[in-house]
């Protein structure tokens, strides 16, 4: 009788720990490509039409200050799936790149266009941790079958293929090279990774927690619009004198679409509650005539898309999780997407990976006056974008940025809570500043083996 009532007792508690111990919550991580910091009506753009995104800001936390860890693509996202910097890993343009310029003393730095099959990923490890896991749209990560979604943590796979840039003729592979999704001018390519993405969802139930890492190739240029949705955007050109691309706000309006559509799906399947969603831009928007014209403005911010400049890398960033993140908060804290590795794990009372170069995020998401004004931000591009960037490093420690134009050994200083548009160089100004800052990156440089330009 004594061994039954302790048997009990023990099964009340397995119980009651039971209820007490939260559910893994499930990710949604939703990029965008080439999306500038001003392209969303929540960041303030007053032409395009995002409401689904502007709801994701009122209901949760919009971030000032996010970073990406590149200036392009492939390195950004990278940084995303380890969280190690691009430089630690020497995959430092987008996977294609190979511009140089015979006006300079330098030739681009060797690099890796891959991400090495050794590197853990963020869906490998949260599939050890019992996720089921979804990659949908633009890898560039590595078109091999080793490097491919399906072979780094992923199981169920939708990689763009064919023709990634043309948004009504393309092919997307599911799960393999073998099985192929072509389109023949039918479906928009920006609603097709929709629905993949409402399939993965449905497919998921309160079992099992789930990541879905969900790349949109929109805005990325080609510029190709949506025919049905260019009538008021025209209507209203005249008024904002031509600022604004029409044909570029309706890719931003379809993704938005996408994301209403994935917000739904949640709701109706019951997991909207534990569900924290993630949306941010892989690098800064295309603010030049690149393959027609003009895409984004950045206003204030100086640069675009391959520059260190703000506009190259700073990028709008939004979270939301139900009941868990604060509504309409704005947040300042600086960081970089190296730091979503350690972020997740954080939540789910993991560790951080014994080399990463990235921290959680989680305590101050809540709590912004937490934020660490001390903490170095580290940029290295060491080639020539096609966006006309040329090879530089930067380092950031609170409102202070220096940027190493590596052709003229040139030094630049900037104080971004003054400055935010990097128009006043005040180097001279401040010249302990400046070589405490050099010193910094420099020192990093070294640590992490940053594969450097090459003179002519």
């Amino acid at each position: 009788m004594k061994s039954l009532a302790i048997a009990f007792l023990c099964l009340s508690c397995i119980h009651v720990y039971a209820l007490d111990t939260p559910k893994k919550p499930n990710i949604i991580f939703i990029l965008a490509d080439d999306l500038g910091y001003m392209d969303l009506a929540c960041y303030g753009n007053p032409y395009n039409e995002t409401p689904h995104l502007n709801a994701l800001a009122q209901n949760g936390v919009r971030f000032t200050q996010a970073y990406a860890a590149s200036t392009v693509c492939s390195p950004s996202r990278a940084a995303i799936m380890t969280g190690l910097h691009p430089a630690r890993l020497k995959l430092t343009n987008f996977l294609v790149g190979n511009r140089t310029e015979e006006d300079s003393p330098l030739l681009p730095a060797p690099w890796t266009t891959y991400l090495a099959s050794k590197e853990i990923t963020l869906a490998q490890r949260l599939k050890a941790l019992g996720y089921q896991t979804g990659m949908i749209g633009k890898w560039h990560l590595g078109s091999g079958d080793s490097l491919a979604p399906w072979n780094r943590g992923f199981d169920y796979s939708r990689m763009i293929g064919k023709n990634g840039l043309d948004y009504y003729n393309y092919g997307i592979f599911e799960d393999s090279f073998q099985q192929v999704f072509e389109d023949k001018g039918e479906r928009y390519m920006t609603d097709k990774l929709s629905d993949y993405a409402v399939e993965f969802i449905a497919k998921q139930t309160d079992s099992k927690p789930f990541f879905m890492y969900m790349c949109y190739s929109a805005p990325h240029v080609f510029i190709v619009p949506q025919a049905t949705k260019l009538n008021k955007y025209f209507m209203k050109y005249e008024k904002f004198k031509g600022k604004y691309n029409p044909y570029y706000a309706t890719m931003v309006e379809s993704m938005d679409d996408g994301v209403g559509r994935i917000m739904e799906s949640l709701k109706k399947q019951g997991l909207l509650k534990n569900t924290l969603v993630i949306f941010a831009s892989d690098n800064g928007g295309v603010g030049l005539p690149e393959l027609g014209p003009i895409p984004t403005q950045n206003d204030s911010l100086r640069k675009w898309k391959g520059h260190v400049y703000e506009g190259g890398i700073r990028i709008p960033t939004l979270m939301f999780w139900e009941g868990k993140i604060l509504p309409k908060q704005v947040n300042d804290t600086y960081f970089m997407n190296t730091d979503y590795t350690a972020t997740i794990l954080d939540l789910l009372g993991q560790k951080s990976p014994e080399l990463t170069d990235g921290i959680s995020l989680w305590p101050m998401i809540n709590k912004p006056s937490l934020k660490d004004q001390s903490r170095p931000l580290f940029w290295h591009y060491p080639h020539f974008s096609n966006q006309l960037g040329r090879p530089a490093g930067a380092v950031r420690v609170g409102d202070w940025k220096l940027v190493d134009n590596f052709e003229l050994s040139k030094l630049e200083l900037y104080n971004l809570k003054e400055d935010v548009g990097e128009r006043h160089d005040v180097a001279k100004n401040f010249p302990a500043k400046r070589d405490e800052l050099h010193r910094l990156l420099i020192d990093w440089r070294q640590k992490v083996q940053a594969n450097m330009p090459i003179k002519k």
